[in-house]
Order: C-alpha cells, then sequence, then structure tokens
C-alpha cells in the first residue's frame, strides 16, 4: 500500500540529494511504521552530528525526523551529540550557529509535532572532560544549557528532577520513570552516582510500570575504534551493578556510532548506532557499517520491548539474528538481547 501523500512529501524532502527516483522505488510499498504498536513507543535516535563545526547534517537525519512526525511516538530519544563542538578553535559564534541548526533540522520540527523529547549530552554538545578540576570545554557546557534553558526550547517532558539539567535529570513519561546520567566522559564522578542511587530509590522511580536510563558513553564498548579506556565508562560493573539493584531494564547509549541490542546479565543494552558521520563497524563482525533509527514498542505488563531498527540508507529492517551472537569487549562479553545467557 502507497504512503500518504503528506507521508510522502516529508519523505523525498528527508531523502534530498539522492535523487526523485530513488524516492520513488523507497516511498512505494508498505508503512514502514510497524503495524503492531506498544503501549509505549519510542523512537531512538542518536549522534547527529557531523565534522567540527558543522551546521549541516546527513540526509539520513532529515530523513529519520520526517518518519518520526508522521510515526508520532509516544516520546523521541537521543543518545547525544547532536552538535560537533569539542574543539577549542571554535568559537562561540560557531557554536551557537550549531545548535541553531539543531534547532531547525531536528527539535523545532518534532515540537511542531507535539512529541516529547528526552536526550543526553555528548561529548560534542557539552564535554565533562576535566583538567585540574576544570572544565575543559566549559564554554560549549554553558552554551548547551543556555540553549536548553531556553524557554522556546520545550521538550514536553514530565520533570521529576531537573535540577542538573541538561546535563543530568528524571523524567516520567507514560508510566515509565527515565533516568538521564551525564556520561559525556568516561568519568561519572561521585557526586552524581549518589544522585542516581537516591533518583532511582525515590517512591516515583520504583512505583514506575518500568525504569529506563540513557547516557552517551556505553558501559561497553563494542565498535571498532570505539573499544579502548575513554571511549566507554569506567567503573562500568559497579554502574550495571547500580542500575539493577533498582530494576532499571535498559541501558540506552550512544557514542559507539553502531547498533547492537544487547544485554549483559539483568541488564538490557541498547546501542543506540548513529544517524550522522562515521556509523562504525561491530568488533567481531563482517557486516558494514550503517545508520540506524530504531522504534522500541513497550509492553509495561510483561515488561518486554520488542525493537524495529531501520537502516537509514537503505530503509530496510535490520534482522536481530545477522547480528553477532556476542561482542567480545576488551572488558566484558556483551549478548545479543535474544541468546539465552
Amino acid at each position: 500500500m502507497l504512503l500518504k501523500r503528506r507521508q510522502f512529501l516529508r519523505f523525498l524532502a528527508g531523502i534530498g540529494s539522492l535523487g526523485l527516483a530513488t524516492c520513488r522505488r523507497q516511498a512505494s510499498g508498505q508503512s514502514l511504521s510497524p503495524i503492531t504498536r506498544g503501549e509505549v513507543r519510542i523512537a531512538i535516535i542518536s549522534d547527529l552530528n557531523s565534522q567540527y563545526g558543522s551546521t549541516s547534517y546527513e540526509p539520513e537525519v532529515d530523513r529519520a525526523i520526517a518518519l518520526i512526525q508522521d510515526w508520532q511516538p509516544d516520546l523521541v530519544l537521543c543518545g547525544g551529540d547532536m552538535v560537533a563542538a569539542q574543539k577549542r578553535s571554535l568559537s562561540e559564534v560557531q557554536i551557537k550557529a550549531m545548535w541553531e541548526a539543531f534547532d531547525r533540522r531536528v527539535a523545532a520540527p518534532l515540537r511542531k509535532a507535539n512529541l516529547p523529547f528526552g536526550f543526553t549530552i555528548g561529548n560534542h554538545d557539552g564535554s565533562g572532560a576535566l583538567a585540574k578540576g576544570t572544565f575543559i570545554f566549559e564554554r560549549d557546557r554553558a552554551l548547551a544549557t543556555d540553549y536548553w534553558n531556553d524557554p522556546t526550547h520545550q521538550t514536553r517532558l514530565q520533570f521529576v528532577d531537573r535540577a542538573g539539567y541538561p546535563f543530568y535529570y528524571t523524567f516520567m513519561q507514560n508510566e515509565i520513570f527515565y533516568l538521564v546520567w551525564d556520561a559525556s566522559t568516561s568519568n561519572i564522578p561521585p557526586q552524581q552516582i549518589a544522585w542516581v542511587e537516591k533518583s532511582l530509590a525515590n517512591p516515583i522511580a520504583r512505583e514506575a510500570k518500568m525504569r529506563i536510563a540513557i547516557g552517551h558513553l556505553p558501559l561497553y564498548g563494542i565498535a571498532v575504534g570505539r573499544d579502548k579506556p575513554g571511549e566507554f565508562l569506567a567503573n562500568a560493573k559497579m554502574l550495571q551493578a547500580l542500575l539493577q539493584k533498582y530494576k532499571v531494564h535498559t541501558y540506552i547509549s550512544g557514542h559507539q556510532h553502531a547498533y547492537f541490542p544487547g544485554k549483559k546479565d539483568k541488564l538490557e543494552l541498547l546501542y543506540a548506532g548513529a544517524l550522522g558521520s562515521g556509523a562504525r563497524k561491530l568488533l567481531n563482525s563482517r557486516l558494514e557499517p550503517c545508520k540506524t533509527l530504531t522504534l522500541v514498542d513497550v509492553n509495561l505488563s510483561s515488561q518486554t520491548t520488542f525493537y524495529t531498527t531501520y537502516n537509514m540508507k537503505s530503509l530496510a529492517v535490520i534482522d536481530i539474528k545477522t547480528l553477532p551472537n556476542a561482542i567480545k569487549t576488551p572488558t566484558e562479553t556483551v549478548l545479543r538481547r535474544d541468546i539465552n545467557s
């Protein structure tokens, strides 16, 4: 069945330079949105940026935002790296221009569609790296704070605690409790870990039907070139144990630029991949890298989730069984989430 005209036109706009003939071929056929919708549907995007200082976005980013507007999920989550800072030679004017471009191409269309938007700050948005106790990229963090606290940039989130916003905060959406921590660097400081435990111990969190955590860096590195210390969280086993203690269902992360639906012990690990430049290969895999968009359909009563992940160049759904059964990382083995441990 052909896509509706409105969706088709948006889809063409997202394709951009790929050409009209290609657009027509890809826009025909069944609707891309999964037929069966869960009690809650979440769209997951991550790592949208291009080269340092860029105010442009890859065609796959525009395409994803157009599709999300038509799909109308209950929530959109971004795993970070929305802009391309973390370079000291960039001026304040350049960094502000990147946030303005992000607003035009990503945030404003989602606001117009009345879609709640949750996010975590990535290292290229506002790195928390320190030197002698001082933020190396203090200006990046200040400008990210200015952007997200602008009253015109409403996220439509139902905040529980936004004292550390936009770097760490909690919110409730559709009976799910979300915790966002500042994983823009590999070290989460002790005071923030104490905040995490206090937040998850909160009756609001404990009485929620599900708990999900989001951070830019993952617990374990699963991609080529992102498997060295500094590219994943330090003290990962301790952090995983903390999340499991409070029955967090899934940890969603970015930074690796490679999609993998994993799990470690009782914690599901959704590596969100990338929509922007620089998709990477998985460790222990011959699969070519690709840019991805994931829909997560949640069944709260059974505490289960179902993923539909698209290769955003071909728009084909990724078959989970084509991915490695397990990825042996430098620190732990991460199983594919459908594999019995």
